[in-house]
């Protein structure tokens, strides 16, 4: 924790030493940073979750802190972070949770994933349609200028539509070129598995005990079964309009709570994105995605 207040703060110090830069120049030392810390959690980290963005990983991260609270035993309300309910019992992982966008700025490591080779894995991936739907509210409703300038999306207060998003380079190519980059490395990875957000949503219960078999934690029912309930989507929907407990923070605050799309658990409706474009844009958009994605991750663009 001490260790993520300090790199931020030191962040903030040198942004603020730079600004004077030229734009491009100063993306690349903000990111260069940013990969440096995220170079520390993964060296330390006992698991690493993967995952593009809007991808369900908070849902997953809810999951196995319910988990870890039921199984260990331990008191309060801490969403697992990095290392904080390691600290409270050593059998919880130290868990780095990244979207794998500014290691390879530090690493140099661009057209590989060696920074992850020897590690164990989870990717979390969802149906790039949903993604870059998701992905759009939340450029829209949530995410902070400093994070749209550092990732390339439009500014803030920008007319974008949904459709000239998801086309962008922003928008699905770059949900695309993340997952093809990951099936290209599978094979030279020796300890990974995929969780997909739709056999989630379809059966969270079997595939929650899959991944805490390969996490090696204690195949406990009543653990699996609580943790499961406590992460349902109308539950974290609960917990993020009171704006308590678990999902009390700012990154889980709904930007404007009488608007339903500005919430961090909006719709989780699979194969929705088809409810914000015309049949001649998800021609498109599903045509873009059968020619980009690797058939490995189990999609379509009909799917």
């Amino acid at each position: 924790m001490l260790r993520t207040v300090w790199n931020k703060s030191i962040r903030q110090l040198v942004a603020l030493c730079i600004r004077f830069l030229p734009v491009a120049r100063r993306r690349h030392i903000e990111r260069w940073m940013r990969g440096r810390d995220q170079f520390q959690k993964l060296r330390d980290a006992d698991l690493v979750v993967v995952s593009p963005g809007k991808s369900g990983r908070t849902w997953l991260r809810v999951m196995l802190s319910g988990y870890y609270h039921h199984v260990y035993g331990i008191e309060g309300e801490a969403l697992l972070g990095f290392d904080n309910l390691h600290r409270r019992d050593r059998r919880v992982p130290k868990v780095f949770f990244t979207h794998d966008n500014y290691l390879k700025d530090y690493t140099g490591n661009f057209d590989s994933k060696r920074d992850f080779y020897g590690k164990r894995i989870v990717l979390m991936v969802r149906q790039p349609q949903d993604v870059v739907v998701s992905e759009y509210f939340n450029w829209l409703h949530r995410m902070k200028p400093g994070k749209m300038y550092l990732n390339d999306f439009p500014e803030k207060g920008e007319d974008v539509s949904i459709y000239d998003f998801a086309m962008r380079d922003c928008g699905l190519r770059r949900i695309l070129d993340l997952l093809d980059s990951w099936a290209r490395e599978l094979p030279k990875l020796e300890n990974v598995t995929i969780v997909r957000y739709e056999d989630m949503r379809d059966d969270p219960e079997t595939v929650f005990r899959g991944l805490v078999r390969f996490l090696g934690g204690p195949d406990d029912d009543d653990a699996i079964r609580a943790a499961v309930e406590f992460a349902s989507l109308e539950n974290m929907r609960k917990m993020e309009k009171q704006g308590g407990g678990w999902l009390k923070g700012g990154r889980m605050k709904p930007a404007d709570p009488k608007n339903p799309q500005s919430y961090k658990v909006r719709r989780a409706k699979v194969g929705g994105y088809r409810d914000y474009f015309d049949d001649a844009e998800v021609e498109k958009i599903d045509a873009l995605t059968d020619e980009r994605l690797s058939p490995l991750w189990g999609y379509d663009g009909a799917s």
